[in-house]
């Protein structure tokens, strides 16, 4: 038995979402079902929603950021119950078998990890995220939100929380550290939150000086503008990190030539465009290009109580679902402050 859920849908690539049913699968011994209360809209979901990333599965219930209530467990759960404040990420399954799950990076599960939407589950059914009044999720995929973090803002934690916290925890940013985070927007600014909380030193990076003032209060030290040529002479070898979270082709030689020796920019924006990279710029000075994905369940439990203890959420504008299409517009122009979250009681 499935139970008939009322939900925001992309009927085909590059549609508007409309308004739909979906069918929720029956709780399982091992699953959890959560009242979803507020669902962010990352740029992924955009991408996605649009077929930008290559093949997709429609009709699309996008959203990977869940924050809600418990409102039913199965009988073989144990870690939460019904009232408990909980959230849902990027993925819902793995296969926990191979040496990543068994290392707590299920997101790199070597069959293949469930994303939240846009893929399919073990019982062969499309699986569909959070734009969505509930979702039924297994246990060991659900996580805890802290009773000091409003649902609202702790959203959005549950992808550009992790995408963020952890390459600047792999990489060691921390006292006596510089990081610069190239891009304000939903993800640059919880990388500048999350970077001058782990107590480094933090510059922005952006095209232009619009959201300077912005930038420095979310706990940046210094911000520049990409477009001042001058930038790239004055900074060159400053960094020890820099975590680009941008969704667009970067000139990334330009930006190793900011890095110290053995100095590491890592990249957590996708962009649908390839990029080109002359290789010298990564020989000279040993530096390091990476790239980083979300995180692990046990990783993204610790950067929602890190956030908890630092007082950090998202900065949001709450919107009704009928407002869904406008929002992807105003993402696409960079017309948010800094995260579209969705209440779900409008849907």
């Amino acid at each position: 038995m499935t139970t008939t859920v009322a939900a925001y849908a992309a009927p085909g690539a590059k549609a508007p979402l409309e308004r739909t049913t979906i069918e929720r699968r029956t709780v399982g011994e091992h699953d959890v079902l959560i009242d979803i209360h507020f669902a962010g809209i990352c740029h992924s979901d955009i991408h996605q929603a649009r077929a930008g990333w290559g093949d997709a599965i429609f009709p699309m219930v996008p959203g990977h950021e869940i924050a809600g209530i418990v409102a039913a467990v199965g009988s073989g759960v144990s870690k939460f119950q019904v009232g408990d404040r909980v959230g849902v990420g990027c993925m819902v399954d793995s296969c926990g078998e191979c040496a990543p799950c068994r290392n707590g990076q299920e997101q790199h599960c070597v069959r293949g990890n469930i994303p939240t939407y846009n893929g399919v589950g073990k019982d062969g059914e499309p699986t569909y995220g959070g734009y969505s009044k509930q979702i039924v999720v297994t246990e060991s995929f659900v996580v805890r939100i802290p009773e000091s973090l409003p649902l609202d803002v702790a959203a959005p934690l549950l992808c550009a929380g992790i995408t963020t916290y952890s390459p600047l925890k792999r990489w060691g940013a921390g006292p006596g550290k510089k990081v610069a985070v190239i891009g304000l927007g939903g993800l640059g600014h919880m990388a500048v939150k999350i970077a001058h909380a782990l107590g480094a030193e933090v510059t922005v990076l952006s095209q232009s000086l619009r959201k300077k003032d912005d930038g420095l209060k979310l706990g940046a030290d210094h911000y520049y503008a990409t477009s001042d040529r001058e930038t790239f002479e004055d900074l060159a070898g400053s960094f020890d990190v820099i975590l680009s979270t941008v969704s667009a082709p970067l000139n990334f030689g330009a930006y190793l030539g900011l890095l110290k020796t053995g100095g590491a920019l890592v990249n957590v924006g996708a962009p649908e465009e390839p990029i080109s990279l002359n290789l010298f710029s990564l020989l000279g000075g040993s530096k390091i290009l990476a790239g980083s994905m979300i995180g692990g369940i046990a990783e993204t439990q610790e950067m929602l109580d890190f956030c908890a203890e630092h007082g950090l959420g998202a900065e949001i504008e709450l919107i009704e679902a009928s407002r869904i299409n406008e929002a992807y517009e105003r993402v696409d122009n960079s017309d948010v402050r800094y995260r579209f979250v969705i209440d779900t009681a409008t849907i």
